[in-house]
């Protein structure tokens, strides 16, 4: 039986998430924090409703249901900044490149996840990042 040579091993869903976006047009994306940090992280987007963020080699972050007005900002930004959270304290935020994809590509397993800045509460962040929109994203 032969290795097969994969991203990531497995696939966390983020059942809620929010995108912020500042006077700049930069965009924060809010997620649960995970364990670790993370290694060449890339965020995929398809450019519809889905965006697969690639936290390592062996965990991805699925984002579902992305909120239709941020599809376009979203598809024209570089980077965005992740912000993981822990509660209402910031865990660690990291920038990652945004690659535009025709397709996410799921490989390996899927599972729910109901599970830079250290001891910052969300608030105090989202006053420091200059948050002018907030999108709540996923399914309730």
């Amino acid at each position: 039986m032969e290795m097969e040579t994969q991203y990531y091993t497995l696939i966390e869903k983020q059942d809620f998430y929010e995108i912020i976006e500042n006077k700049y047009g930069e965009l924060a994306i809010f997620i649960d924090a995970r364990e670790g940090a993370p290694k060449e992280p890339v965020l995929e987007f398809d450019g519809k409703k889905t965006a697969l963020l690639k936290r390592d080699a062996h965990l991805a972050v699925r984002l579902d249901g992305i909120n239709e007005e941020t599809v376009a900002p979203l598809a024209e930004s570089e980077f965005v900044l992740i912000v993981e959270l822990k509660g209402k304290m910031v865990e660690r935020t990291y920038g990652v490149p945004v690659d535009n994809v025709e397709e996410i590509v799921f490989e390996g397993k899927s599972t729910r996840a109901d599970e830079l800045v250290k001891a910052k509460s969300k608030d105090e962040l989202l006053q420091q990042f200059g948050a002018v929109k907030v999108w709540s994203c996923g399914e309730k």
